[in-house]
């Protein structure tokens, strides 16, 4: 009985099943972007954000297949006080889109905004290294 569960909980930590601080590895090349809006934009309410992916496919949180993330949107937050060995936290800078959404349409309020992607694995935990985009700034008028 020891053994099966032994190999049970390693090959859970393999596949990345649980979020314990083990990371999931980024294919090398892969890299997630903004399509829209344009570094610098102005634009108004509501914002429509187009995210880009190359390198891995999207699939839904939860879904345990290679190579593949779901998006996290990042508004007005440094990553570098990001825990990358942890899930994402959900909050009103950290966006969840584990349904593996590929744009959101969203209300920000009136003044200038940075964000960023970054891709999560199937628990939510950023890739190793972590994929993530640059941050761009976008004027809400």
């Amino acid at each position: 009985m020891r053994t099966l569960f032994t190999t049970a909980a390693i090959s859970l930590l393999a596949t990345g099943a649980l979020a314990d601080g083990h990371r999931t590895e980024a294919p090398e090349g892969a890299n997630v972007y903004i399509i829209s809006p344009a570094d610098g934009a102005t634009v108004s309410n509501p914002v429509t954000i187009i995210f880009g992916l190359e390198g891995m496919g999207v699939a839904p949180a939860g879904t345990d297949v290679d190579d593949t993330g779901h998006h996290h949107l990042l508004i007005n937050t440094d990553p570098s006080g990001i825990d990358m060995s942890e899930s994402l936290p959900a909050t009103d800078q950290i966006v969840h889109f584990g349904g593996g959404q590929t744009q959101v349409t969203k209300e920000l309020p009136s003044g200038t905004h940075s964000i960023q992607l970054l891709l999560g694995d199937l628990n939510h935990v950023p890739h190793d290294p972590p994929v993530m985009s640059e941050a761009i700034s976008i004027t809400v008028e």
